[in-house]
Protein backbone atom coordinates (compact mmCIF):
# COMPACT_ATOMS: atom_id res chain seq x y z
CA UNK A 1 0.00 0.00 0.00
CA UNK A 2 1.56 3.68 -1.00
CA UNK A 3 2.24 5.59 1.44
CA UNK A 4 -0.02 9.26 1.96
CA UNK A 5 1.50 12.33 0.70
CA UNK A 6 1.13 14.75 3.49
CA UNK A 7 3.96 17.04 2.45
CA UNK A 8 4.42 18.84 -1.34
CA UNK A 9 8.31 18.15 -0.91
CA UNK A 10 9.21 20.11 -3.59
CA UNK A 11 7.57 22.75 -2.47
CA UNK A 12 9.54 22.72 0.95
CA UNK A 13 12.73 22.79 -0.92
CA UNK A 14 11.79 25.75 -2.83
CA UNK A 15 11.30 27.24 0.68
CA UNK A 16 14.02 26.52 2.53
CA UNK A 17 16.33 27.95 -0.19
CA UNK A 18 14.58 30.88 0.19
CA UNK A 19 14.71 31.53 3.65
CA UNK A 20 18.63 30.50 3.33
CA UNK A 21 19.32 33.16 1.03
CA UNK A 22 17.91 35.65 3.27
CA UNK A 23 17.56 36.40 6.67
CA UNK A 24 17.26 32.80 8.24
CA UNK A 25 15.96 32.04 11.67
CA UNK A 26 18.36 29.54 13.44
CA UNK A 27 18.40 29.52 16.72
CA UNK A 28 15.82 26.51 16.96
CA UNK A 29 17.96 24.44 14.93
CA UNK A 30 20.92 25.64 16.79
CA UNK A 31 19.44 23.98 20.07
CA UNK A 32 18.51 20.83 18.34
CA UNK A 33 22.78 20.42 17.22
CA UNK A 34 23.54 21.14 20.62
CA UNK A 35 21.49 18.75 22.54
CA UNK A 36 22.40 15.85 20.07
CA UNK A 37 25.96 16.79 21.01
CA UNK A 38 25.51 16.52 24.57
CA UNK A 39 23.89 13.32 24.26
CA UNK A 40 26.45 12.07 21.93
CA UNK A 41 29.31 13.61 24.64
CA UNK A 42 28.10 10.62 27.09
CA UNK A 43 28.42 8.08 24.60
CA UNK A 44 32.18 5.94 25.18
CA UNK A 45 32.96 4.81 21.31
CA UNK A 46 34.13 6.70 18.57
CA UNK A 47 31.85 7.12 15.30
CA UNK A 48 34.20 6.77 12.44
CA UNK A 49 31.47 7.96 9.17
CA UNK A 50 28.40 9.55 10.54
CA UNK A 51 25.37 10.93 8.12
CA UNK A 52 24.30 14.30 8.99
CA UNK A 53 20.55 14.09 7.51
CA UNK A 54 18.28 16.42 6.40
CA UNK A 55 19.34 19.14 8.66
CA UNK A 56 18.68 22.82 7.43
CA UNK A 57 21.85 24.00 8.87
CA UNK A 58 25.45 23.16 9.25
CA UNK A 59 24.70 23.37 12.76
CA UNK A 60 24.91 19.41 13.95
CA UNK A 61 28.29 18.79 11.60
CA UNK A 62 29.44 21.91 13.49
CA UNK A 63 28.59 20.57 17.15
CA UNK A 64 29.93 17.41 15.95
CA UNK A 65 33.54 18.28 14.52
CA UNK A 66 35.50 16.96 17.02
CA UNK A 67 33.44 14.06 17.93
CA UNK A 68 33.42 12.04 14.98
CA UNK A 69 36.10 10.85 12.40
CA UNK A 70 33.95 12.40 9.14
CA UNK A 71 30.61 13.67 8.58
CA UNK A 72 28.62 13.27 5.39
CA UNK A 73 26.00 16.12 4.80
CA UNK A 74 22.77 14.34 2.92
CA UNK A 75 20.61 17.23 1.89
CA UNK A 76 17.56 16.80 -0.88
CA UNK A 77 18.58 20.51 -2.14
CA UNK A 78 22.19 20.36 -3.82
CA UNK A 79 22.88 24.12 -3.22
CA UNK A 80 22.63 23.72 0.22
CA UNK A 81 25.76 21.56 -0.07
CA UNK A 82 27.74 24.04 -1.43
CA UNK A 83 31.28 23.82 -0.17
CA UNK A 84 30.32 20.96 2.26
CA UNK A 85 33.95 18.68 2.25
CA UNK A 86 31.49 15.39 2.19
CA UNK A 87 28.27 16.06 0.46
CA UNK A 88 25.47 13.76 -1.28
CA UNK A 89 22.80 15.29 -2.05
CA UNK A 90 19.56 12.90 -1.84
CA UNK A 91 16.60 13.13 -0.45
CA UNK A 92 15.80 11.68 2.99
CA UNK A 93 13.30 8.93 1.87
CA UNK A 94 15.54 7.82 -0.69
CA UNK A 95 18.92 6.84 1.03
CA UNK A 96 21.69 5.99 -1.43
CA UNK A 97 23.61 3.97 1.56
CA UNK A 98 24.27 0.29 1.31
CA UNK A 99 23.35 -1.57 4.29
CA UNK A 100 26.04 -1.61 7.54
CA UNK A 101 28.00 1.09 6.44
CA UNK A 102 27.56 3.87 9.01
CA UNK A 103 28.07 4.32 12.54
CA UNK A 104 26.50 7.18 13.36
CA UNK A 105 22.95 9.09 11.61
CA UNK A 106 21.96 12.27 13.07
CA UNK A 107 19.21 14.68 12.06
CA UNK A 108 17.95 17.55 13.54
CA UNK A 109 14.27 19.46 12.90
CA UNK A 110 14.26 17.64 8.95
CA UNK A 111 12.14 14.26 9.78
CA UNK A 112 8.74 15.44 10.55
CA UNK A 113 8.54 16.94 7.01
CA UNK A 114 8.99 13.46 5.20
CA UNK A 115 6.16 11.25 3.75
CA UNK A 116 7.32 8.06 4.67
CA UNK A 117 8.27 8.23 8.45
CA UNK A 118 8.27 4.38 8.77
CA UNK A 119 10.40 3.88 5.72
CA UNK A 120 13.20 6.25 6.27
CA UNK A 121 13.14 4.69 9.61
CA UNK A 122 13.93 1.28 8.38
CA UNK A 123 16.43 2.56 5.57
CA UNK A 124 17.78 4.39 8.50
CA UNK A 125 18.74 1.19 10.24
CA UNK A 126 19.77 -0.97 7.69
CA UNK A 127 22.39 1.60 6.43
CA UNK A 128 24.06 1.67 10.20
CA UNK A 129 26.30 -0.81 11.11
CA UNK A 130 25.15 -3.81 14.14
CA UNK A 131 26.61 -1.05 16.72
CA UNK A 132 25.49 1.81 15.18
CA UNK A 133 23.68 4.95 16.74
CA UNK A 134 20.92 6.92 15.50
CA UNK A 135 20.00 10.32 17.10
CA UNK A 136 17.46 12.83 15.94
CA UNK A 137 15.26 15.75 16.71
CA UNK A 138 12.02 16.29 15.09
CA UNK A 139 9.15 18.74 16.02
CA UNK A 140 6.90 17.04 17.40
CA UNK A 141 3.55 16.43 19.66
CA UNK A 142 1.47 19.81 20.46
CA UNK A 143 3.89 21.85 18.86
CA UNK A 144 1.71 24.88 17.63
CA UNK A 145 -1.30 23.89 18.35
CA UNK A 146 -2.46 27.48 19.41
CA UNK A 147 -1.95 28.68 15.86
CA UNK A 148 -3.65 25.66 14.49
CA UNK A 149 -6.51 26.41 16.66
CA UNK A 150 -6.94 29.66 16.06
CA UNK A 151 -6.34 29.46 12.57
CA UNK A 152 -9.41 27.00 12.62
CA UNK A 153 -11.75 29.09 14.95
CA UNK A 154 -11.00 31.86 12.75
CA UNK A 155 -11.94 29.93 9.10
CA UNK A 156 -14.88 28.63 10.22
CA UNK A 157 -16.46 32.06 11.44
CA UNK A 158 -14.94 34.30 8.74
CA UNK A 159 -15.59 31.70 5.58
CA UNK A 160 -17.08 28.67 7.06
CA UNK A 161 -14.92 26.62 6.53
CA UNK A 162 -11.60 24.90 7.50
CA UNK A 163 -8.36 24.43 5.50
CA UNK A 164 -5.24 22.60 6.46
CA UNK A 165 -2.80 25.28 8.00
CA UNK A 166 -0.78 23.77 10.21
CA UNK A 167 1.35 20.26 9.91
CA UNK A 168 -0.33 17.69 11.70
CA UNK A 169 2.96 16.20 14.63
CA UNK A 170 3.97 12.92 15.41
CA UNK A 171 3.16 11.88 19.15
CA UNK A 172 5.70 10.34 21.42
CA UNK A 173 4.26 7.39 21.73
CA UNK A 174 3.64 6.83 18.33
CA UNK A 175 7.70 7.51 17.56
CA UNK A 176 8.45 4.94 19.58
CA UNK A 177 6.40 2.47 18.27
CA UNK A 178 7.55 3.05 14.71
CA UNK A 179 11.71 2.96 16.06
CA UNK A 180 10.52 -0.55 17.28
CA UNK A 181 8.69 -1.39 14.00
CA UNK A 182 11.96 -0.06 11.92
CA UNK A 183 14.10 -3.25 14.08
CA UNK A 184 15.99 -0.66 16.43
CA UNK A 185 17.44 -2.20 19.13
CA UNK A 186 17.03 -0.08 22.38
CA UNK A 187 14.85 2.91 21.45
CA UNK A 188 14.84 5.80 23.63
CA UNK A 189 12.46 8.38 22.82
CA UNK A 190 11.66 11.92 25.23
CA UNK A 191 9.99 15.20 24.79
CA UNK A 192 12.06 18.70 25.29
CA UNK A 193 9.28 21.49 25.77
CA UNK A 194 10.42 24.78 24.72
CA UNK A 195 8.24 27.58 24.91
CA UNK A 196 9.65 30.36 22.70
CA UNK A 197 7.75 33.85 23.16
CA UNK A 198 6.33 36.20 20.62
CA UNK A 199 4.88 39.85 20.40
CA UNK A 200 2.56 38.60 17.79
CA UNK A 201 0.97 35.52 15.73
CA UNK A 202 2.52 37.61 12.65
CA UNK A 203 5.71 37.40 14.24
CA UNK A 204 5.93 33.85 15.01
CA UNK A 205 4.36 33.49 11.40
CA UNK A 206 7.47 35.49 10.08
CA UNK A 207 9.79 33.78 11.97
CA UNK A 208 8.29 30.01 10.53
CA UNK A 209 8.81 31.49 7.17
CA UNK A 210 12.46 32.62 8.02
CA UNK A 211 12.69 28.71 9.12
CA UNK A 212 11.47 27.61 5.39
CA UNK A 213 8.67 25.65 7.73
CA UNK A 214 5.32 27.55 6.01
CA UNK A 215 2.30 25.63 5.16
CA UNK A 216 3.38 22.88 2.54
CA UNK A 217 0.45 20.46 3.16
CA UNK A 218 -1.08 18.93 -0.45
CA UNK A 219 -4.45 19.93 0.88
CA UNK A 220 -3.38 23.19 1.63
CA UNK A 221 -6.17 26.02 0.32
CA UNK A 222 -4.38 27.47 -3.05
CA UNK A 223 -6.54 30.81 -2.71
CA UNK A 224 -4.70 33.49 -0.53
CA UNK A 225 -5.86 33.94 3.17
CA UNK A 226 -8.50 36.81 3.34
CA UNK A 227 -7.24 39.69 5.31
CA UNK A 228 -10.07 39.55 7.57
CA UNK A 229 -9.89 35.80 9.00
CA UNK A 230 -6.01 36.52 9.54
CA UNK A 231 -7.18 39.59 11.63
CA UNK A 232 -9.76 36.99 13.53
CA UNK A 233 -6.57 34.95 13.88
CA UNK A 234 -4.62 37.45 15.92
CA UNK A 235 -7.91 38.79 17.71
CA UNK A 236 -8.23 34.57 18.75
CA UNK A 237 -4.58 34.55 20.00
CA UNK A 238 -4.64 37.23 21.87
CA UNK A 239 -7.74 36.58 23.68
CA UNK A 240 -7.34 32.88 23.97
CA UNK A 241 -3.59 32.23 24.30
CA UNK A 242 -1.60 35.26 25.19
CA UNK A 243 0.41 36.35 28.45
CA UNK A 244 -0.49 38.91 31.18
CA UNK A 245 2.12 40.91 29.43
Amino acid sequence: MPHPVIFDRRLLRARRVRAAVRDPATFLVERAAADLAGRLSVVLRKFDLAVDLGTPTDAVRRALADRVGAIVAVDPVASQLVGERLAVAADEEALPFRDASLDLVVSALALQFVNDLPGTLIQIRRALRPDGLFLAAIIGGDSLAELREAFAQAEAEVEGGVSPRVAPFADLRDLGALLQRAGFALPVTDVDHLTVRYASPLALMHDLRRMGAGNALTERRRTPLHRATLHRVFDIYAEHYSDPD
